[in-house]
């Protein structure tokens, strides 16, 4: 069964297995301790920290192994914030930054602090610009991610990390994505990843802070890891961590060409085979491996379950998914079709045939689907009734709204309007979305009693 969710975790490297195995057997005992079964745990640990520091580009003493990469980014920036309390209490943050990040920014503005989410654009990428407008002299902390975790869209950390530095503010960049893929960019003060991203095990992130970044550890102190990290360390899950990182990086590009060529194959059939597609995230400063796209009159969790049926494991960051009921952030940030929203993301290993049989298989299921909603199967015909119509939609999920709208769509005028009265957070988006895939007027929205009326005009 093709396994298309390595984005959220890659299947375990067989290096990371060989080296978990045998560490299990030389490295249970506590690295503090002298004696020699101490001492040849610390061996290990030491050699897997100078492994890690190797493939992060820093030095094996700024480096940190903690018990996930939400860990590391909630400690990076707990920790970057308490040692430059002085500065001023003021955070930057991207729109679309991993939930972790989020996260610690909310609970930073519960503390007191400041926070200023920067938009980003259509494809996902922020502007250097607007990055550049949020950055104060009370700014304590910066973070952007290296590449989007749900789209793919690689960020411009170089240039925003030339503007921080300039400005006298660290960067905390979010690597979990991109670094088994390949060099990480220049200019980062902080760094989290995980492990279970590039095919390690889970329950190992790392967290490296350049030597000169104030940081102030939050939180009881301990003395292991530097104090950055409490509790025993898991010597065999960070030995076989270390060596499966750098096991996917001497792969990286010949892996990576390779898939980014059946990645494309995906992002140019399937808009040809299933009508009413949008492919999301930028074409090409993208992830080799991460796809992402949107089907009007869908409902992504009936999607995913159909599409497992059907032998393939993919994701979702619709609002229609059981894990919750508002879209995406990312793609609400984007300003993209959240409705049907489909990731696929190869591991390494992934063949061609693989993907053929996924291209073959989505129009059936995505037809059935929309069958099953009652979803229009083609433009209404044009036989104007009344100058407006309105649509109750209250109290049904996306793409319900979207589907009964495009229903009648065709009963008004040209120049008539469809009020749609909706109380689903997806309809924010996903009426615009449908308005500019099926060239009609998004008029806009207007209060009501209940949730919101999203009026469209007709224009063709």
């Amino acid at each position: 069964m093709p396994y298309f969710d390595a984005a959220s975790a890659a299947p375990l490297h067989p290096v990371a297995r060989q080296a978990l195995h045998a560490a299990l057997d030389e490295g249970w005992a506590d690295p503090a301790r002298l004696y020699r079964e101490g001492r040849r745990a610390r061996l290990l640990l030491d050699a897997a920290r100078e492994a890690a520091a190797e493939a992060v580009g820093c030095r094996p003493d700024e480096l940190t192994f903690t018990s996930s990469g939400t860990r590391a980014v909630h400690s990076g920036i707990s920790g970057a914030l308490a040692g430059r309390r002085r500065v001023g209490r003021h955070l930057v943050v991207s729109a679309v930054e991993h939930s972790s990040v989020l996260h610690s920014a909310a609970a930073h503005e519960d503390r007191g602090g400041q926070v200023t989410e920067v938009p980003v654009d259509r494809a996902g990428a922020v502007g250097t610009e607007a990055y550049a407008s949020a950055l104060r002299e009370d700014t304590a902390l910066a973070c952007l991610q290296s590449a989007n975790h749900e789209v793919g869209t690689e960020q411009p950390v170089a240039e925003v990390a030339g503007l921080c530095r300039a400005a006298g503010v660290p960067l905390l960049m979010d690597a979990a994505q991109s670094l088994g893929w390949g060099p990480v960019p220049d200019g980062w003060s902080l760094l989290a990843a995980s492990a279970h991203k590039w095919g390690g095990p889970a329950g190992v992130g790392l967290l490296a802070v350049r030597k000169g970044v104030r940081f102030a550890v939050r939180g009881p102190a301990d003395e292991r890891e530097s104090g950055r990290a409490a509790g025993f360390e898991n010597i065999p899950a960070i030995v076989a961590a270390a060596a499966s990182l750098r096991a996917v990086r001497a792969e990286a590009a010949a892996e990576s060409a390779r898939l980014r060529a059946l990645v494309d194959r995906i992002r140019t059939r399937v808009p040809g085979l299933v009508p009413d597609v949008e492919v999301v995230g930028d074409p090409v400063r993208r992830l080799p491996h991460l796809v992402t796209f949107s089907c009007l009159y869908v409902d992504g969790e009936t999607l995913l379950h159909e599409l497992d049926r059907a032998g393939f494991s993919v994701s979702s960051g619709s609002s229609c998914t059981s894990s919750t009921l508002t879209p995406s952030h990312v793609l609400k940030a984007m300003g993209v079709l959240s409705e049907g929203n489909v990731r696929v993301s190869l591991p390494t290993g992934t063949t061609d045939e693989d993907v053929d049989r996924f291209l073959a298989a989505l129009p059936p299921v995505v037809a059935a689907v929309r069958e099953k909603l009652g979803a229009p199967a083609a433009a209404a015909p044009s036989a104007a009734s009344a100058p407006s119509l309105v649509v109750d939609a209250l109290g049904r999920r996306c793409p319900i709204p979207v589907i009964e709208l495009a229903k009648v769509i065709g009963e008004v005028p040209v120049g008539g309007t469809v009020t749609v009265l909706s109380d689903d957070e997806a309809a924010r988006l996903d009426i615009p979305a449908w308005c500019a895939m099926r060239e009609q007027e998004y008029v806009g929205e207007e209060p009501a009693d209940r949730g919101s009326a999203y009026v469209v005009r007709r224009l063709s």
